[in-house]
């Protein structure tokens, strides 16, 4: 398939069509000028999204990276044959770098504090990654064009100054998000029943949820509520959050599937 094939078949709307184009246009820079090139930070839907076009295109090109191994946020690297991923991690055509961000002790600032004040300078979401909070204050990956602009402008967030270090990616420190376990049993590891447990809704409403486009598997739409669902699946659901199931184990003394979720609060 030709460009605008793959654009008709994997777009959703115009948005999407426009994000599909420029991954397109980084892969095939890359490999016609034999130069590492690479995208802005995506969210997970993004990256499925442009996975699934990128198979069809390019086969095995591309990797996606955001900062540290788990990362949600991420951005597409296409790299030429001589070049290894080890080696431009450390070169300096890596655009991912992270700064350390120290605010007043006791100052409390969320998520939405750090990526307010970011945005605050004009910096659009693809060019900023992952905010990891800690005791201190946080950790942010931004793509290094806008590493000048942050150390010269980025003085406070919320209403507290900040103070910013370079650091390097190896001494990134994230911490697992916070998950409560949840255990059920259902008649089968089907979408609906899945999303039931997970959530703890009534099944009639998961299932009302998936026929409204409201659920994501691996960060995928699906409106079918008979879809089975395997170990390691995550599913999203807008307004609900995230679970993942880790585990379909045995039955029941009543014949009913046993599940083991992970649910993100």
């Amino acid at each position: 398939m030709n460009k605008t094939q793959l654009l008709d078949k994997y777009a959703n709307d115009g948005d999407s069509r426009l994000l599909l184009a420029r991954v397109l246009d980084q892969q095939q820079r890359a490999q016609q000028r034999g130069i590492p090139t690479h995208t802005g930070f995506l969210s997970p839907a993004q990256q499925a999204q442009s996975a699934d076009l990128l198979m069809a295109a390019a086969p095995g090109q591309g990797i996606l990276h955001g900062g540290y191994a788990d990362a949600e946020r991420k951005l597409w690297a296409f790299l030429p044959d001589w070049l290894e991923e080890e080696i431009w991690l450390e070169s300096e055509d890596c655009p991912l770098q992270a700064l350390a961000v120290k605010v007043p002790p006791g100052a409390g600032l969320t998520h939405r504090d750090y990526l307010g004040s970011l945005m605050g300078l004009g910096l659009t979401r693809e060019k900023i990654g992952d905010i990891l909070l800690n005791e201190g204050g946080a950790q942010v990956i931004v793509l290094a064009e806008v590493v000048p602009i942050l150390l010269s402008q980025w003085d406070k967030a919320g209403r507290y100054p900040v103070t910013l270090t370079p650091l390097p990616l190896d001494q990134l420190t994230p911490t697992p998000g916070e998950r409560k376990e949840v255990r059920a049993t259902v008649a089968s590891a089907r979408l609906d029943a899945v999303v039931s447990a997970g959530f703890s809704i009534p099944r009639s409403r998961a299932a009302e949820l998936i026929r409204a486009g409201r659920v994501m598997v691996n960060h995928r739409p699906c409106e079918k509520a008979d879809k089975a669902v395997a170990e390691g699946d995550t599913l999203t659901c807008r307004g609900l959050g995230k679970c993942v199931l880790r585990e379909i184990g045995g039955t029941s003394k009543r014949g009913r599937t046993i599940l083991v979720l992970d649910r993100y609060l």
